[in-house]
């Protein structure tokens, strides 16, 4: 039979009654002639209060023991999945990241994997064993123990998959597939049966939580067939009725794509706005706001520059709204005075809220829509950015919501 990766977040392994319902699943998986590599998440809300703890001790904690004790929900999730495992009669052993070895670079609390040796995880799979693998971790040229960063447990399942050539890799979470936009916002939001990597690439790093935007990545650059599915049905259903529900991401654009113009609305609170005024208007300068901002490891989203007024310009771009304080420390710190800027200002209170779609790509008047949708609702917009298939806003974060609802209306993905 095939080779299945299952991912597992952390509401599904919050208990050990639940951590008993996704031994059941992957037995059953296992039972129909498969060969079976979970990757779990730690248990819900373990790594926020590890952090926690080490910011009792230490108000900003050295990066290389955060990793260090961040690391250890995920190793408590594996021996409890594999002994949950054993105790219905499978053969299972679990690993650590360093353990494979999964190896990253040494950026802590947000590594990167370059490589996985699959020697030992292939060698039990042969032996008919259920391998369970930590997500979120690896290690680094100097054996030490690195995270991937939030959410890094969909990376590493991903890249796990796309490593030893799986068939799929299911991402099983709280919800039962990706939708037009979240439910909880929109309440007849539709659940999308099939998603383009494109789509879903753009809706992951638009604000979409259901899956994390490098484990996207990975999934494009290997195409890694990648599903998302509910692992809080009857973890007995019927094999073939759970593989083919959830959210298929696919690597074919629908043959429907001249009716869909638009997938979904995605929508991120998590923004901040800064504005470097009265800068001087010559080659170079964006470098010298953005790279300092760059080097202290901080992404940056929408930019705009201002029109020229006697030679100076205002320089404005957008932040992870946690990183915001950082920010602002650095161009205060290092660049204001540097290039003679006149002052810098931000805004945390503001949200960023995008139409996605692949069908833009031949359709006309999709910008049109979305700004007089939003007009009609009074929502002023401050900052605007494009791709091919997607068009982001930052308005108001008093407005997002209102934003969102209105916007799904108007482009018709309200359940059918």
């Amino acid at each position: 039979m095939a080779l299945i990766v299952h991912k597992y977040g952390g509401t599904s392994m919050g208990s050990t009654e639940r951590i008993k319902n996704v031994a059941k699943r992957v037995a059953k998986w296992h039972d129909a002639g498969h060969q079976i590599v979970v990757v779990p998440s730690a248990m819900s809300g373990e790594t926020n209060r590890i952090i926690g703890l080490a910011k009792e001790i230490m108000a900003q904690p050295d990066p290389r023991e955060l990793d260090m004790i961040a690391s250890t929900g995920e190793q408590v999730s594996v021996g409890l999945l594999s002994m949950a495992l054993q105790a219905i009669g499978k053969q299972a052993v679990s690993y650590a990241g360093w353990q494979v070895p999964i190896k990253t670079d040494s950026a802590y609390t947000k590594a990167r994997i370059e490589s996985i040796d699959d020697a030992k995880v292939k060698a039990d799979l042969d032996a008919g064993k259920i391998v369970v693998i930590t997500g979120f971790q690896g290690v680094d040229e100097k054996g030490n123990i690195t995270t991937l960063g939030r959410g890094g447990s969909d990376t590493s399942a991903v890249a796990i998959a796309a490593a030893l050539k799986a068939q799929e890799c299911l991402i099983y979470t709280d919800v039962d597939g990706v939708y037009t936009t979240d439910p909880r916002v929109v309440s007849d939001a539709r659940r999308l049966n099939t998603v383009t990597f494109e789509e879903m690439l753009e809706m992951a790093s638009l604000g979409s939580k259901v899956l994390q935007i490098r484990s996207v990545e990975f999934a494009g650059n290997y195409r890694m067939p990648t599903r998302v599915l509910s692992s809080l049905t009857d973890p007995l259903m019927p094999l073939e009725e759970e593989a083919n529900s959830g959210t298929l991401i696919s690597f074919e654009e629908d043959t429907n794509m001249e009716q869909a113009t638009i997938t979904g609305i995605a929508f991120s609170r998590d923004e901040a706005k800064i504005t470097v005024l009265g800068v001087p208007d010559k080659p170079g300068i964006a470098y010298q706001i953005l790279g300092p901002v760059a080097d202290a490891n901080i992404e940056v989203d929408m930019i705009i520059q201002n029109q020229s007024v006697e030679g100076k310009t205002d320089f404005t771009f957008t932040v992870p709204r946690g990183e915001y304080t950082k920010a602002m420390a650095v161009l205060e710190g290092s660049v204001k005075a540097h290039i003679g800027a006149a002052s810098i200002v931000g805004d945390t209170k503001v949200s960023k809220v995008s139409v996605v779609g692949v069908g833009m790509r031949s359709h006309v008047g999709i910008a049109s829509q979305m700004f007089r949708t939003l007009s009609e609702e009074g929502i002023n917009i401050l900052m605007i950015s494009t791709s091919e298939i997607k068009i982001s806003v930052l308005i108001d974060e008093k407005y997002m919501e209102l934003a969102v609802r209105s916007l799904h209306k108007a482009f018709g993905l309200e359940s059918a």
